[in-house]
């Protein structure tokens, strides 16, 4: 028996054993950039100061992409580093990270350095910054959009919204499908998220998304599912709302997200991840948390739009030896900490919404900016070097009574626990304040366990 145990005990560690690590040298690269960018261009230093100062949050993690003199002497130390050839955008000279989060850089015609800062809207930046007179490149809705709001001693600056595509320029001959992005944008805004048999509501979502990528293309389609899933999540997160109004006061929305937590019920967890692959998510590294902790995640990304998601479910050793994603995980008596979840508040898909949104901040800066305005966070559950994380206190939901009967009369809680549920809520959904450094990609897998543990509501 000790011997087979061990086995499975190899089996697992092999099976989610994390190939991430730290990268200090691109990130010496990107900073020496960053930096001199910041030295010669008054407007870059001013935006990194209030950045910081106003958001909690970091210059570096607004950037998303580099674009370089075809002399200049940094191109010459990007293979040196780690960066390959990025042939992602036909005709043009670009170099990517694939081992770490770092900005993608490219040659460009002309003598200045310029830096490229992600935003949700171009449009919002520029009435944030009280930018007159500035040139946006590329129409409404267009998949990329662009505009140079600083030049100085050699130093272009550049914001850029993107809408599910990689390119660096705007396509300005290419006609905007307006009419359908807004149709779409609307169904998956107003989608139905409450029903008897959650089945029906993947059903109901996946024709949603089947009607969009066909007319706007899997990328696109995948843009405006996650915005719509951001808002809703916000709408319920005093948090999110909060730190979004933040940002919104230079005018860049959730640009920094990092990843997006969906918790499932183990009947539904295949669906989720089908629905996410047909958006064109690809499976990346999975998680399982240990024996005693009872849960597993898949991490999932999407190549083009960077969205990438945290997949929760309750999970038990032997299952992590298969393909937990795509077979069907039966039924258990037992409820661990994610199954719980759900059945209070129901699927994160569905009416519960996302468990968490991640967002990339100076940990400590944001931290204590919230906390001045009345948002506390719990104690760090990671503290690296390399990645910092920590949840804001749980928003506390009101559960329907309905879902408390279910569960006593399955004898899967308490009485004692029932009449609490009931008085006092549930801890729903947390905004997630991460920081990032050396551009590592990767999650602390023992951190996340226990504030997985340290949330569960039968522990309140």
């Amino acid at each position: 028996m000790v011997a087979a145990s061990q086995t499975t005990d190899e089996q697992i560690f092999a099976l989610t054993a994390h190939t991430w690590s730290p990268q200090p040298a691109p990130a010496k690269w990107m900073h020496g950039v960053l930096e001199d960018a910041v030295q010669r261009n008054s407007f870059l230093a001013s935006l990194r100061r209030r950045m910081f100062e106003q958001t909690g949050t970091r210059l570096l993690d607004w950037i998303d992409h580099f674009a370089l003199p075809v002399d200049d002497a940094a191109l010459a130390e990007l293979s040196q580093v780690g960066y390959e050839t990025d042939t992602s955008v036909p005709k043009v000279r670009a170099w990517t990270h694939s081992l770490g989060l770092f900005p993608r850089v490219r040659i460009h015609v002309g003598k200045s350095r310029q830096v490229f800062l992600k935003v949700e809207s171009v449009a919002d930046f520029l009435a944030a910054q009280d930018l007159r007179n500035v040139t946006i490149q590329g129409v409404d809705l267009a998949s990329v959009r662009r505009a140079r709001v600083a030049h100085e001693n050699g130093i272009e600056v550049w914001v850029l919204e993107r809408h599910g595509s990689l390119a660096f320029e705007p396509a300005l001959n290419k006609a905007v499908p307006v009419a359908a992005i807004a149709k779409h944008s609307e169904a998956f805004q107003q989608r139905r998220r409450e029903f008897d048999d959650a089945a029906d509501g993947f059903a109901l979502a996946s024709q949603l998304a089947d009607a969009a990528i066909a007319e706007l293309g899997r990328d696109r389609a995948c843009e405006l599912f996650f915005a719509a899933e951001r808002d809703y999540w916000q709408r319920r997160n005093r948090a999110g709302q909060i730190q979004r109004a933040r940002q919104e006061t230079l005018g860049l929305g959730w640009g920094n997200h990092d990843h997006h937590t969906y918790r499932s019920s183990r009947e539904q967890f295949r669906r989720l991840i089908a629905f996410l692959e047909k958006l064109g998510f690809r499976l990346r590294e999975r998680f399982y948390a240990g024996r005693e902790a009872g849960w597993g995640a898949q991490v999932i990304e999407h190549p083009v739009t960077g969205v990438t998601i945290f997949a929760d479910v309750d999970l038990s050793p032997e299952e992590v030896s298969q393909d937990f994603s795509h077979e069907p995980l039966p039924p258990r008596e037992e409820l661990g900490t994610v199954g719980l979840w759900c059945e209070l508040h129901g699927e994160a898909f569905l009416q519960a919404g996302l468990h968490h949104l991640e967002c990339q901040f100076d940990f400590k800066e944001t931290r204590d900016q919230l906390g001045e305005v009345g948002i506390e966070t719990m104690p760090p559950f990671t503290d690296l070097p390399h990645l910092r994380q920590a949840f804001t206190r749980g928003e506390i939901w009101q559960v329907k009574p309905q879902r408390v009967k279910r569960l006593l009369a399955s004898n899967q809680i308490t009485a004692e626990q029932a009449q609490q549920f009931l008085d006092n809520g549930v801890i729903g959904s947390h905004l997630e304040i991460l920081q990032r450094n050396d551009g590592y990609k990767g999650f602390n897998q023992r951190g996340i366990s226990e504030i997985i543990s340290a949330t569960d509501p039968r522990r309140a």
